[in-house]
This record gives structure tokens, C-alpha cells and sequence, in this order.
């Protein structure tokens, strides 16, 4: 039988993701938006952040804890393929696998020791969920965790960015320091990889805010904000 193992929640990344659809498909490719990291209560002792400022990034592992499907698969449908080809699911960063545990690299924006909720810390990156349970935090190493050289697989093109319209009248009804993040997150074309339907109405959650948008060729129009 498989080893079984206990684990806990050492923290929870809290940001403007409010749904899954949306979300940056990798880690740093908006790196606009800040997230904040607030340690579970009986990890917020301010020595556990110790030596950190010396770090740029960061590993997070974190928990899927929003994945719908029950069980896992051996093989997975990338959207990135067109959502018809199966790969094994350990060529893949889906979140249907045995384990369902996550990894991001993020830049650390803040470190900020007391505070009413203990320590914490402000990163940018991030494509976690609100509420995410964080699992561990490690330091990015560079001279170990870099390797430009390497493959990448069927992802090895990253994805193209659109040309974002919000009439301003609607982008106005945003808060000044979301817009650029909401624009950003637009940008990388948060639909599906196998939908290009151009008249299909879009929708998606952000920062308390229900976004409606299509999209055209290589432009994004956002018609309604709510």
C-alpha cells in the first residue's frame, strides 16, 4: 500500500482571485497583482520570517483545494493543447493528480513582521486562489533553480497577449490600484485554450467585480462591469 502522510496548512494567500476562471495559468506571468500571505495562528511567530529579506523569490507549495473532480487520472487534457490530446499527468501541472499539491514561484514585495494578523508577507505572481492554503515556504535559489537551458515540453511557447479595450467610463468604476492588475490579467487571455468563439460573452470575477468581455482576433473588449 501507498505511504500515507499528515500535513497542514502553515498559511492562507489572500488576493483578488475570486473564482478559478481567470486565473494566470502560471505563476509571474501577471506580476501586477499582490497577494498577501498570512500564516495560520500557530506558525505566526515573527523568526520564522528570519534571514528572508536576503531572498528576491519564493516557493510556494500549496494545496488545490478548489478542484471539482473527485479522484485523479493518469492522463489529463491540457486547454493549452486544444483540450482533445491526453498527456500523462506528470507531464502536466493539473490539478487532478494524486497528490494535489501546487507550486509557485513568487517575488516577495513586502515583508511586514507585526501586524494585528502577525507576520506577513506581500508577493507578486501569484496564481493562487483567495484562500488557498499554503503547504510550505521555501526561498528561491538561482544558482540551483534556474535553468535556462532546459525544456519545456508541449508549453514551450509562452501564450500570446491581447490588446486590452475597457471604455474608460467602465475602467473608471475599478479602483485605481486594481486597473492596471485587471488589465494585465485581460491581457493574457483568460479563456480556454480551445474556445475562440468571437461572439461568445465571457465572464469572470476579480477584485469584487464581475467582468464581461469578448474577445477578436487579438483584441479583448470588455463591454460590461458590475
Amino acid at each position: 500500500m501507498a505511504e500515507q502522510f499528515s500535513v497542514q496548512a502553515v498559511a492562507r494567500i489572500y488576493n483578488d482571485f475570486s473564482s478559478k476562471f481567470g486565473i494566470p495559468r502560471q505563476s509571474g506571468i501577471v506580476s501586477s497583482l499582490v497577494s498577501t500571505i498570512v500564516l495560520e495562528p500557530e506558525f505566526r511567530n515573527p523568526d520564522v520570517y528570519r534571514g528572508l529579506s536576503g531572498y528576491s523569490h519564493l516557493w510556494l507549495l500549496w494545496q488545490f483545494s478548489h478542484a471539482e473532480k473527485q479522484g485523479w487520472s493518469a492522463t489529463v487534457r491540457p486547454p493549452k493543447l486544444g483540450g482533445n490530446t491526453r498527456i500523462g499527468v506528470f507531464a502536466s501541472r493539473s490539478p487532478f493528480r494524486p497528490n494535489r499539491i501546487g507550486l509557485s514561484s513568487v517575488k516577495i514585495e513586502n515583508i511586514e513582521l507585526s501586524s494585528p494578523d502577525g507576520p506577513l508577507l506581500y508577493v507578486s505572481g501569484a496564481d493562487l486562489l483567495n484562500g488557498t492554503p499554503i503547504l510550505d515556504i521555501k526561498p528561491y535559489l538561482p544558482y540551483t533553480d534556474s535553468h535556462p537551458d532546459a525544456l519545456g515540453g508541449y508549453a514551450v511557447t509562452p501564450d500570446t497577449t491581447l490588446s486590452v479595450n475597457i471604455p474608460p467610463a467602465l475602467l473608471d468604476m475599478v479602483p485605481v490600484h486594481l486597473q492596471k492588475g485587471l488589465c494585465d490579467l485581460l491581457a493574457q487571455d483568460p479563456r480556454p485554450g480551445y474556445q475562440a468563439d468571437q461572439d461568445r460573452i465571457y465572464g469572470l470575477s476579480f477584485g469584487g467585480f464581475e467582468i464581461r468581455f469578448t474577445v477578436n482576433g487579438d483584441t479583448l473588449t470588455v463591454h460590461e462591469i458590475t
